[in-house]
């Protein structure tokens, strides 16, 4: 089967991937479209060291194949959308609602994958440039079939830790003010989950002045290139204010933005070495700064919600796939991801 590879020099887009049958507790998808994301590429880069050669993908949705013994939930045929959060469903942190916190979803790379007879990991647990993947039966979730597979792909990743960050992590407010640093991918969803959330102010700072009517669409009332001018609309500051680029002076920019118990989110991924600062003494106002896995997500109950949200048409999901690529041009999609040319590219098998 075909699949995106990364064997530690080169990416390349084979043939001969085979994947294993679910297991207890497992699901084999087939994947219909997966999203590519800057996390994709920093595996490439170097900014997320994963070991090689690896499966890339972890933004995808497809239809089920099989399913391993005791999963019930989902069955041949339903359409799913996977998460990244292969977490345990029954440590400390699993009962009391955080399985982004779940010691068993991080760091644990599998090896569902053979080319040639020798072993590939799996990205992120997930691994959605390829045909058919396997993973665990609590990231697959049930959607609507009427749902666009395109569209469907992005809540896996991009919609959960955007919008999830709004609401779950930053727990947003009616009448709050945000600020938006960086209108890619996560940025977009950041916007829509403040709209969701009843904020009154969202400024979106973005370099590029060609993104202002898609920031806007998703939820901007005010756009700006530089943060420079953040201050004129919001002159005591920002409650919330969103880095999602991962750049250490857009970190402290974001810091440097808050009003009186503001709080600032990282969501951006800098190198992993990468240090910010900021001036202790701007921090005794109640002000926060707050990391942010995966959007402090509950992927069965989120997915599904916003699936419902989108349907309703209050989350937007279509206006973010700004290309479709055949799989056998992802160096076409990296590359117009690479550019900014694209939102979300999304390859389709």
């Amino acid at each position: 089967m075909r699949g995106v590879v990364f064997d530690g020099k080169q990416i390349q887009v084979v043939d001969d991937l085979e994947v294993r049958e679910p297991g207890p507790g497992e699901v084999l998808v087939a994947i219909s479209a997966a999203g590519l994301c800057h996390s994709d590429l920093s595996v490439v880069d170097g900014t997320i060291p994963f070991p090689v050669p690896v499966v890339l993908g972890h933004e995808g949705a497809g239809v089920v194949e099989a399913v391993g013994a005791g999963v019930t939930h989902v069955g041949p045929g339903d359409h799913v959308a996977l998460s990244t959060l292969a977490n345990c469903g029954t440590c400390a942190e699993c009962d009391r609602g955080r399985p982004t916190m779940c010691r068993q979803a991080i760091g644990r790379p599998g090896k569902p994958f053979t080319r040639g007879g020798q072993p590939v990991y799996q990205f992120a647990s997930n691994s959605a440039f390829a045909e058919r993947t396997v993973v665990k039966a609590v990231q697959a979730v049930r959607i609507p079939k009427d749902i666009p597979m395109p569209s469907a792909a992005l809540i896996g990743c991009g919609v959960l830790t955007g919008v999830g960050a709004v609401l779950n992590r930053a727990r947003v407010g009616l009448g709050d003010s945000v600020v938006v640093i960086g209108t890619g991918g996560i940025g977009l969803n950041v916007l829509q989950g403040a709209r969701i959330a009843g904020a009154l102010t969202i400024v979106a700072v973005d370099a590029n002045p060609g993104k202002e009517g898609v920031a806007r669409q998703f939820g901007a009332t005010h756009f700006l290139t530089s943060a420079e001018g953040v201050r004129e609309i919001l002159p005591n500051g920002a409650d919330h204010a969103f880095e999602c680029v991962g750049r250490v002076e857009l970190i402290r920019q974001a810091v440097d933005l808050l009003d009186r118990h503001g709080q600032a989110v990282l969501l951006g991924v800098p190198p992993a070495t990468a240090e910010a600062s900021f001036l202790v003494s701007s921090m005794y106002l109640d002000k926060s700064i707050l990391g942010c896995r995966y959007g402090s997500s509950r992927p069965q109950r989120d997915i599904a919600l916003y699936a419902q949200l989108y349907r309703e048409g209050r989350l937007l999901l279509d206006e973010l796939v700004t290309e479709t690529y055949p799989v056998e041009d992802f160096e076409k999609a990296a590359g117009d991801a690479e550019a900014g040319r694209a939102a979300r590219g999304v390859l389709t098998f």
